[in-house]
């Protein structure tokens, strides 16, 4: 097989098990070939076909529910951009050759999404298995048998009761989400002059409800006319990665203001990250502006270089001085610090990858992206250019990653 090209479209038929795909709006796109004989239904009768009108709830049963119970786990698919693992399912079929006859079936079905490189989900994978004869062979009738055994009783009740863990597990989360959200937006700074400079930031959570990330910003007025300025994004999800993000946040503000330097402040936030479970292999990058020298000095610990936006039009990545994330070596060594000057009428642009980085894509793709953006908006005032960026830059359904970003000008 070494350099044969795969066949994709005949591994998807020859997999065992049922297997469909389907858009977001759940219109059948393609199902192979178990699902097509075990479903009982041709494959004309599924591809372009929504999906519950070809397989609707019973109608002679009020407590039939599992097409709602489908059609949940999928919309939570298409928002999310997760898996979702379904609950034991009665979900009965009609006979195809006996209409109004519907047979007793059981399902344990698994919903996925296939994103695009922007992260929007594009198609839904439903894979299904069959488990009736499982449930008959425990103690389940058989169509026309009045009797109702202890043991699918039992079975059912099982699963509704994992059915219902499932969906307060999910609003556990959801409202973990909220949290998270709630205490990034109090831990980072307002919009506000620092000195007699005003910076744009924006702060874009991403779309996913259990997808909460720990991107920060801030801005420091330091003596004279300068001003530290820093972008930072904590690995993981949900309220601990935002926990983490407000103690390294805190700590790299403190740390400006005393250190020697942007070096130096991000080998002390190293030193105390230490200390702070989950705050390994947090990017950070920081820069002291001086509007008297026109001189940025700067250092990052893994983060993406810093955008300055010529006047004339040209952008630079401030990439010479770029260090490991915080806690990538087991003893601490002295990070590097580089210096550029500015004129009046640059623009300092920082920012975390929600911004750029894409699923499949190469980074300098994504900088590629950024820089193009700010050479088109160039013009505009600091607020409407940190507009520009995210409209131009996100996805349209919304990004998977948090995106901080902050537009000085100089």
């Amino acid at each position: 097989m070494a350099g044969a090209e795969i066949d994709y479209g005949g591994v998807f038929h020859a997999l065992p098990g049922m297997v469909a795909l389907l858009t977001p709006q759940m219109v059948f796109v393609d199902a192979n070939e178990d699902y097509v004989s075990n479903s009982g239904r041709s494959r004309d009768q599924l591809i372009g076909r929504y999906l519950f009108d070809v397989f609707p709830d019973r109608p002679d049963d009020p407590a039939s529910d599992g097409m709602r119970n489908l059609e949940a786990s999928l919309r939570r698919v298409v928002e999310t951009g997760e898996r979702d693992a379904m609950a034991l399912q009665r979900y009965d079929v009609e006979s195809l050759d006996r209409p109004g006859v519907w047979q007793k079936r059981y399902w344990s079905p698994i919903n996925a999404p296939v994103l695009d490189a922007d992260g929007t989900v594009v198609l839904l994978v439903h894979r299904v298995e069959e488990v009736t004869e499982l449930i008959r062979a425990r103690g389940e009738p058989a169509d026309g048998d009045r009797a109702a055994p202890v043991m699918e009783a039992e079975l059912y009740t099982r699963a509704r009761e994992l059915q219902e863990v499932n969906e307060r597990l999910r609003r556990a989360h959801a409202r973990e989400r909220e949290v998270a959200v709630a205490l990034q937006d109090a831990l980072l700074p307002s919009p506000h002059q620092v000195g007699t400079h005003h910076a744009a930031v924006r702060y874009r959570p991403a779309t996913s409800a259990l997808n909460v990330c720990g991107d920060w910003y801030d801005l420091v007025a330091l003596p004279g006319d300068r001003m530290a300025v820093a972008v930072g994004d904590v690995v993981g999800h949900g309220l601990a990665a935002a926990c983490v993000m407000g103690q390294l946040r805190s700590a790299l503000s403190a740390a400006s203001r005393g250190a020697g330097g942007p070096a130096r402040a991000l080998e002390v936030l190293g030193l105390y990250a230490r200390s702070v479970e989950g705050a390994e292999s947090t990017t950070a990058v920081t820069a002291r502006i001086d509007w008297d020298g026109h001189t940025i000095v700067y250092s990052s610990a893994g983060h993406l270089p810093p955008a300055l936006l010529r006047r004339d039009g040209r952008v630079e990545f401030l990439d010479r001085a770029t260090d490991p994330p915080l806690g990538a070596r087991p003893e601490h060594v002295p990070r590097p610090e580089a210096t550029t000057e500015f004129a009046a009428g640059d623009t300092l642009v920082l920012y975390t990858d929600g911004l750029i980085e894409r699923r499949s894509e190469d980074i300098d793709v994504g900088l590629g992206r950024l820089a193009d953006a700010l050479i088109q908006h160039r013009e505009a005032a600091p607020d409407a250019l940190a507009d520009a960026l995210l409209s131009d830059l996100l996805p349209p359904g919304g990004a998977t990653d948090d995106t901080a970003l902050v537009i000085l000008p100089l």
